[in-house]
Parts: C-alpha cells; sequence; structure tokens
C-alpha cells in the first residue's frame, strides 16, 4: 500500500506538469528516488515558474495509477525517466597536505609552462642584479649551472652589482693547531665552517693571516720574509716583491682600500717596533720607504702583536704599551699620531676592534680566581676606555679558577673570541651593534671528528670579485 500511495504522489504531479507544459519538469534535486529530465527548456512565466516548484497532491484512482504506472515504466524505458543512485555518505574530511599534493598534481605542467613563460621574458640585464645578491654559498652552487654564469666572476657589470650590494656580516679565516697549511673559513649567517684548499698558497712554509681588506686577505711568512695576497673564495693570488728593508723581527701590519672596491686598488703597511715602516701599493706593484717616524712617539714601540690593526676612513690604528695607548698612520696624508690612552686595571690579552667608525677594545679582566670578557668603547673627547658589555656570566662561571688565554680572530663589527685553558676550548661571537653572543660551532675538519683549536685568524668581508 505504501508504493501505491508514493506512486499515485508522482503519477498525480506528472500529470499536472503534463497538463500545464506538455513536457517533463527539469531535474529536481528535491526528489528523493526519481526525476524527470526535459529535452527542451522554454522561457516561462514567473507565475507558472513557481507552480513548477510547487508540489500537487492530485486525487486519482486505483485504474488511473495503473495506466500511469505503465506509462512511467515506458518514459524510463525511454531514458526520460532515470533512477537516482542511493544517497551516499559525504566525503570524509582530507588533510591539507593531501588537498595540497592534489592541487600540486594537477597544476603542475600548467605551473612549469607559466614558469618558462615568465622566465623566458626576464631582462638579461637583471640577472646579474639578482645573483649578486644571492647568498655566497649559494652561488658557487648557481655557477654549475651553465658557462655563462660561470664566467660572472670575470665581468665588469656584475662588479658594480656587487659593489652596490650593502656589506653583511664578515666572515672569519682561521688557522689551527693541527693544520697550519690550511685554512677554514667560518660563515656565521649559515654557522657554518668551510674549508677551502688555495693551491697557491705555499705549502714549504708556515703562512698566517694578519690582516684584510673588503674580500681579501693578506698573508705573511712565520719569518716574517714574504708576504701574501689572496680571496679565500674566488683563489685570486699574488705574491707580493720583496721588500727592500730587511727586518726580520715581527711586524704589525695594516691594510686600506684606495677606494670603496679592490678595484681601485689596496695598500698595505707594516711597521716594526724600531720605527721602520714600508708601504706596498697594489696600483704599482712595488714597495715604498715614506720617510721616518716622527721624533715624538716614543721608540721602540711595544707593539701588541696579539692584536690586529683596525683600519677607519682610511686610517691605520695599532695598540702598543709602553705607554698605554695607540698610534695611528693615515694612509692618505702619510702623518703618523701617537695617543696616551691607560688600559684598564687586570685587563689580558686585549685587542683593537671596530664598528661604525667607532674604536673598541676587548680583552680578558682577571680579578682572583674569576674571570670575564668585557668589551670598552674609546671616548674620543677624554680619550678614555670605557666599559659597554660583558660576556653573560653563566659562560664566565667556565672560566673560574682556570688560566685562560683568548684570541681575537676578527675585529670587523663582528668578533670572534677563541678562549683556551688546558681543559677548553671555545669560540664565541661578539656583535657591537647589537650585543649579542653566540657560540660558535666546533670546526672539524671534512671526513674527521676531532674538534681543532684556532690557533689564529682574521675577519674578511666576502667578495666574490676582489682580485688580488
Amino acid at each position: 500500500m505504501g508504493e501505491l500511495a508514493m506512486l499515485r504522489q508522482l503519477i498525480g504531479q506528472l500529470q499536472q506538469f503534463l497538463q500545464l507544459y506538455g513536457s517533463f519538469p527539469p531535474h529536481n534535486t528535491d526528489s528523493c528516488f526519481l526525476y524527470f529530465h526535459s529535452h527542451q527548456h522554454q522561457q516561462l512565466p514567473e507565475e507558472q515558474t513557481h507552480q513548477l516548484h510547487r508540489w500537487c497532491l492530485p486525487e486519482v484512482d486505483d485504474s488511473a495509477a495503473d495506466d500511469y504506472y505503465g506509462f512511467v515504466m515506458a518514459a524510463g524505458k525511454s531514458g526520460s525517466c532515470k533512477m537516482l543512485e542511493p544517497v551516499k555518505p559525504p566525503p570524509s574530511k582530507r588533510s591539507r597536505k593531501e588537498r595540497n599534493r592534489g592541487k600540486l598534481a594537477g597544476s603542475t605542467s600548467t605551473a612549469e609552462a607559466m614558469e618558462q613563460e615568465i622566465w623566458k621574458e626576464f631582462p638579461e640585464d637583471l640577472y646579474e642584479a639578482v645573483i649578486a645578491r644571492l647568498p655566497i654559498a649559494t652561488f658557487f652552487r648557481f655557477r654549475s649551472v651553465c658557462q655563462k654564469w660561470n664566467s660572472l666572476l670575470e665581468s665588469h657589470s656584475f662588479s658594480q652589482h656587487c659593489a652596490q650590494v650593502p656589506q653583511g656580516n664578515p666572515w672569519f679565516y682561521t688557522i689551527t693547531h693541527e693544520n697550519v697549511n690550511s685554512g677554514a673559513m667560518y660563515d656565521p649567517s649559515l654557522k657554518k665552517w668551510h674549508h677551502p684548499t688555495i693551491s697557491s698558497l705555499p705549502t714549504k712554509m708556515i703562512i698566517l693571516p694578519v690582516a684584510s681588506a673588503r674580500g681579501l686577505v693578506c698573508f705573511l711568512d712565520i719569518g716574517h720574509r714574504n708576504f701574501y695576497v689572496c680571496n679565500p673564495l674566488t683563489q685570486s693570488f699574488k705574491e707580493l716583491p720583496a721588500r727592500s728593508v730587511k727586518v726580520w723581527s715581527r711586524v704589525a701590519v695594516g691594510m686600506t682600500l684606495n677606494g670603496n672596491s679592490t678595484s681601485s686598488g689596496y695598500k698595505i703597511l707594516w711597521v716594526g717596533c724600531d720605527g721602520e715602516y714600508e708601504i706596498y701599493d697594489s696600483l704599482r706593484n712595488s714597495w715604498t720607504r715614506p720617510g721616518s717616524m716622527p721624533s715624538n712617539i716614543k721608540l721602540p714601540l711595544s707593539l701588541n702583536f696579539r692584536s690586529q690593526a683596525v683600519s677607519v676612513d682610511g686610517i691605520l690604528y695599532f695598540m702598543r704599551s709602553d705607554p698605554e695607548g695607540i698610534v695611528s698612520y693615515n694612509m692618505v696624508t702619510g702623518v703618523w699620531k701617537q695617543f696616551i690612552i691607560p688600559a684598564p686595571l687586570h685587563l689580558n690579552d686585549h685587542t683593537l676592534a671596530e664598528c661604525g667608525g667607532r674604536i673598541m677594545l676587548v680583552g680578558l679582566l682577571t680579578k682572583n680566581a674569576a674571570t670575564c670578557v668585557c668589551i670598552w668603547e674609546l671616548q674620543k673627547m677624554t680619550l678614555l676606555w670605557k666599559e659597554v658589555d660583558r660576556m653573560p656570566n653563566i659562560w664566565c662561571l667556565d672560566f673560574y679558577g682556570k688560566h685562560v688565554r683568548m684570541t681575537c680572530l676578527g675585529n670587523k663589527g663582528l668578533l670572534m673570541l677563541s678562549s683556551r685553558s688546558r681543559q677548553m676550548n671555545r669560540l664565541v661571537t661578539y656583535n657591537v651593534m647589537s650585543r649579542e653572543w653566540l657560540k660558535v660551532p666546533g670546526c672539524v675538519v671534512p671526513r674527521g671528528r676531532k674538534r681543532q683549536w684556532i690557533a689564529c685568524g682574521t675577519a674578511f668581508h666576502p667578495c666574490l670579485t676582489a682580485t688580488a
């Protein structure tokens, strides 16, 4: 009886639609079991459209029901009347990863085609500007893409783009106790050590990094006889001519650029404790002796060879003792000056540093059994050192009761400090601007496990186009 009642309802609706429109109604998703598909759709008045969506329940008898039942079955066979599939449950919710995977799979070919169209129209003159701003490590991977990119280092226009890129944090070129004939470079941005092989450097003697300018590092052999200049990234290498003055004692070395880039040339100054000094000019490829030390500067200089020279606006500053202070040389005017500056009490292993034109001092402050690393800034008006920061106390506790020695491996805004004792070898960096202390991961040679002890080093600003 239930099936018959339902059939009566459907036949009544069909009858009404046939009377009104003479055709089957369009697809209606409100029907639960079957629907009628109209092959021709007509523009209907609003009133008829309203009646189309209104269900009617006309009174029909059993005979009429049988007649309409036959009609409905015939319509079903002809394809005008279709049975709906059983109601399916809603699809289960997929994770975002699965949805993205489906989207990517469907759009890969389109995206690849679109990217090809974009990069095909990319202006050639912008390639060098973009590549010049890549991280250094990324650039060396990109050199293998094609011969054109590999030859960028020799491009004058690429050098100009590199000169426009603001300098980031310096890198550090260091020498370890275990491998004095090979260096290790530290990239503080990636916190990663690199182990370059500079084939041009002599292997039969020990050479040490003593100064730097932009992307060039100046080396001096341990016998203080021969100078070398090299770009550790590109291995651009040059052995400087022999010095005219034969000085076999230790010398302090400073290096400056003639302009904003190495293409304008560079100068190197060495000075001995007895006041002898010489200057090398890369444009002339020769050493000159401009004159003698002025009489107002006390000799011997008692230079602090643990402290590398710092350069500010073409002026080199060297640390000295007896009396405590600084001597400076202007590479443009050729003028020497001396500044008497008392050192802080209980200070050991101190080194000059520079940041944004400010002259800084870093050293170990030891009192009784306590030792701490401190940072000072030179007050130009009073010529006194003012303490501006200290290493965190929790780190300094590791120094307590130990005989600690410290070496400053870089003095250009970002300092690398190597603290050593019999039981410890710690490397940290200190950012003068942000006053941030960070631990440096241990230096381990490739395919090795033992941490290397850093002996000495210098900071340099990585530059792909700097040539010796």
